[in-house]
C-alpha cells in the first residue's frame, strides 16, 4: 500500500495531466477557427437572439438569448465562462466583446450573467453570438488545495486526509438518536450514522432510494445542534436543487456564486439579494451615489485651469475615495454580517473557495452527488470541516475527464475511496421508491448486489395492468446498422432511430399519452450517442410520419444518458445504437453510465439494441440473460411490418 504522500502527489500528477489535456483540446476546438467551425464544435452559439434583458442585484447584469436550433451537443452549462461578441465592425470580434458566466442552459435558450452594469451599443448594431471561454481558475484553486492538504501536519487537515484516503480509523461517539416519522428504517439508520459520526459519515444512495430526503433532515438536524453549516455539491445544478429543498424545510441558507437557475426561489437566497434588503443598504447606495456625483464633478474640470479648479478638483476626488471606501466598508460589513447569521451556506465544491470564506470553518460539511466530483475538488470544501458527510453513489455517473491517462486514477473519486477503505462509516439506503420491481431487477443485482427492495408504491408503477414493465427489443440480423462520423467520431443508427420513435409511437397509441388523473406521461429517450440524439430530433422536427410527437413536446426529452442523471420519467426508452460486426461497443462499455440509463424509468423501460453487439460484453451478457429470464426479450422482427 503507498503511503499518504504518494497517494497525494500522485492524484496531483494527473490533475495536472488533466489540465493540460482539457486546455489542449479547447485550443484545438478553438484557436483560429471561424464562427462556423466554433458552432460546430460547440463552443459557440451564434448568431443568438436577445430576447431579455433584466438587472438583479447588485450591479449584475443578466440576459436571456436564444438559437433557432437548438444544439444538442455543446459545451456551455451552468457557471462555464463566456464572452458575448458581435462581430458588427467588419467581423473583428476581439475589441467588442463582454465576458461573463453561463447561469442556465435549456434547450436552445441560455441565461448569462455579464460583468457590466449596462449593455453596450454594439449589442443591437450586428449580429451576435457567445464563445465559449476557457477557465483555469478551478484548476488553480484545486491545486492550491492539494499542496495544502499535501503539507498538512498534526492538524484537523492532517486527520481527515488520513481518515478519508484510509490511513486511520474514522471515531464515533454513540448518541441519543430521535428517529424521524419521514424517513424510512435504512434511512434513519443514515441519520444516526451521521449524528454519532466524529469526522466521517457516508450516505451510499442508489437510485430512488430518497438519498436527497436524507441529507435534507440531516442538515435540519445539524442546523439545531450547530450555528451553522456547509452544503456542496460539484454542480451549480445539483446545489440550486438542495436549496430549493432547504427552503421548503424552512432551513436559513445564502446561495454562495452562480445559481443554475435564475427564478425567485434562488434567487431570494443568494448574497446579492440578501445585501439589497440589508438595513443598511439604503445607506450603502446613498454612500455610492455621492461617490460618483463627486467624481462627475472632479471630472468636469479639463485642461487648462487654475489653482483654485485644481484645488477644487482635488478636493471633489479626495471625498469621491472617502464616500467610495465607506461605501466598500459598509459593503463588507452587510456580507459578513450576512454571512455570519445563516444557518446553511450553499455552493460548490469549487465554490467553497471563495475569498469570502477565507478562514472559515464549520463543525459539518456535507457533500451531495460526492461521486461525481474530482478528488482535488472534493478536498476544497473538506479542508474547512470538522467533520464531512459524503452522499452519493459511485455506481453511477463518474466525473467527466478529458484526459485518457488521467482517467485510469481521476476516474476513482475521494467518495469512492472512502467507502472503500471505510465500510464501517457507510449506510446504504435500500429501499427504493422510484421503479417496478422488474425495471429494478438487473441493476440491483449488477450493481447493488440484490440488497435493494422495491417500495410498496412501486407495485402500482405501470400504464395499466396489461401493459409490461419492462422488454428488450434485439435489433440483431435485421441489418440496421450503426454509422460513425469521421469528425466527431459519434455513432448514429438511423434504422434503429425509426424503430425507437415508432416503438414509442406505438405504445403511447396504446396506452394513452395520459394517465387516469389525466397528466400527460412524462417521457424520456436515452442515447449514449450525441449523433444518435441529435438525428433522432432531427427526424421528429422534419419527418410528417413522427408529428405526432410535436404535440407532446413538453412532455418527451431526447438527450444523452448525461442529461438525465437524477431525473426520472413515466416512460423510457434507450437506444443503444451500436451494432457492428466487430462488435466494437465503445461508450457503452461503462457500465456506471448504463446503470444511470436503466434506472430513471418509472412504469415502462424499453431497451433497443443489437445482442450480437452487445453480447461479446460480459455486463450486457448478463442483462440478455436476465430480460430472458423475466420473459421481456422482444425479437425487433415483432414489430416490423
Amino acid at each position: 500500500m503507498v503511503n499518504i504522500t504518494e497517494d497525494l502527489l500522485y492524484t496531483i500528477k494527473l490533475l495536472q495531466m488533466e489540465w493540460v489535456e482539457d486546455l489542449a483540446q479547447f485550443r484545438n476546438l478553438t484557436f483560429r477557427k471561424s464562427i462556423k467551425d466554433k458552432v460546430q464544435a460547440g463552443v459557440c452559439w451564434y448568431p443568438v437572439q436577445l430576447n431579455k434583458i433584466k438587472w438583479t442585484f447588485s450591479d449584475q447584469l443578466v440576459i436571456e438569448i436564444s438559437v433557432k436550433e437548438t444544439l444538442s451537443n455543446h459545451g456551455f452549462h451552468s457557471g462555464k465562462s463566456i464572452s458575448l461578441f458581435s462581430n458588427a465592425q467588419e467581423n473583428d470580434i476581439q475589441s467588442t466583446y463582454l465576458n461573463g458566466v453561463v447561469n442556465n442552459v435549456k434547450g436552445n435558450v441560455m441565461t448569462l450573467s455579464l460583468n457590466t452594469e449596462s449593455l453596450p451599443d454594439w449589442v443591437s448594431e450586428g449580429r451576435i453570438g457567445v464563445n465559449l471561454m476557457f477557465d483555469d481558475t478551478s484548476y488553480k484553486v484545486m491545486t492550491s488545495t492539494m499542496n495544502t492538504l499535501l503539507a498538512s501536519e498534526n492538524d484537523r487537515n492532517a486527520y481527515l486526509k488520513e481518515v478519508l484516503l484510509g490511513f486511520r480509523k474514522p471515531g464515533f461517539e454513540i448518541q441519543e438518536s430521535n428517529p424521524s416519522s419521514r424517513l424510512n428504517e435504512g434511512q434513519n439508520k443514515a441519520l444516526e450514522l451521521i449524528n454519532n459520526a466524529k469526522d466521517l459519515a457516508i450516505v451510499h444512495g442508489p437510485p430512488g432510494t430518497g438519498k436527497t430526503t436524507t441529507l435534507i433532515q440531516a442538515i435540519v438536524s445539524a442546523t439545531q445542534k450547530f450555528d451553522q453549516v456547509m452544503v456542496c455539491a460539484p454542480s451549480n445544478a445539483a446545489v440550486d436543487l438542495l436549496v430549493e429543498r432547504m427552503v421548503e424545510a424552512e432551513v436559513d441558507v445564502l446561495r454562495l456564486g452562480h445559481p443554475a437557475r435564475v427564478d425567485e426561489n434562488i434567487i431570494q437566497r443568494t448574497l446579492d439579494a440578501r445585501v439589497l434588503a440589508h438595513p443598511s443598504y439604503k445607506e450603502y447606495k446613498k454612500l455610492k451615489k455621492a461617490a460618483d456625483e463627486f467624481r462627475r464633478k472632479a471630472n468636469k474640470f479639463k485642461r487648462s485651469f487654475g489653482h483654485a479648479e485644481r484645488e477644487s478638483r482635488k478636493m471633489h476626488y479626495y471625498e469621491a475615495g472617502r464616500c467610495q471606501a465607506e461605501a466598500r466598508q459598509l459593503y463588507d460589513y452587510m456580507t459578513q454580517s450576512i454571512l455570519a447569521s445563516c444557518q446553511v451556506i450553499a455552493c460548490t465544491l469549487v465554490g467553497a473557495a471563495s475569498s469570502l470564506l477565507k478562514g472559515k470553518f464549520f463543525e459539518v460539511v456535507f457533500l451531495d452527488e460526492a461521486a461525481q466530483g474530482l478528488e482535488p475538488a472534493t478536498w476544497i470544501p473538506i479542508l474547512k470541516a470538522n467533520k464531512v458527510v459524503l452522499a452519493g453513489d459511485h455506481f453511477q455517473l463518474p466525473p467527466t475527464i478529458k484526459s485518457r491517462e488521467a482517467a485510469k486514477g481521476l476516474q476513482k473519486t475521494l467518495f469512492e475511496k472512502a467507502i472503500s477503505n471505510q465500510p464501517e462509516a457507510a449506510q446504504l439506503l435500500s429501499l427504493q421508491y422510484r421503479m417496478a420491481a422488474a425495471i429494478m431487477g438487473f441493476s440491483n443485482a449488477a450493481f447493488y448486489d440484490n440488497q435493494l427492495k422495491a417500495a410498496l408504491n412501486t407495485e402500482t408503477h405501470y400504464l395499466n395492468e396489461d401493459e409490461p414493465t419492462l422488454a428488450f427489443i434485439d435489433t440483431a440480423g435485421s441489418g440496421f446498422m450503426e454509422f460513425k462520423d469521421r469528425e466527431t467520431l459519434s455513432v448514429s443508427n438511423k434504422d434503429e432511430g425509426k424503430m425507437a420513435l415508432t416503438l414509442l409511437k406505438n405504445l403511447l397509441k396504446r396506452v394513452g399519452t395520459k394517465d387516469s388523473d389525466n397528466k400527460p406521461w412524462k417521457v424520456g429517450l436515452i442515447a449514449p450517442y450525441s449523433a444518435q440524439v441529435r438525428l433522432l430530433k432531427e427526424m421528429i422536427a422534419t419527418e410528417t410520419e413522427w408529428s405526432f410527437f410535436k404535440q407532446m413536446e413538453q412532455d418527451l426529452t431526447i438527450s444523452t444518458v448525461d442529461g438525465f442523471q437524477g431525473q426520472e420519467r413515466d416512460i423510457m426508452l434507450i437506444s443503444l445504437t451500436r451494432s457492428n460486426p466487430q462488435g466494437e461497443i465503445g461508450f457503452l462499455a461503462d457500465t456506471r453510465r448504463m446503470n444511470v440509463a436503466l434506472t430513471r424509468a418509472k412504469r415502462k423501460l424499453i431497451v433497443l439494441g443489437d445482442s450480437a453487439t452487445i453480447g461479446n460484453n460480459d455486463f450486457y451478457q448478463s442483462f440478455l440473460d436476465f430480460v430472458q429470464q423475466e420473459g421481456a426479450y422482444h425479437s425487433v422482427y415483432e414489430f416490423m411490418e
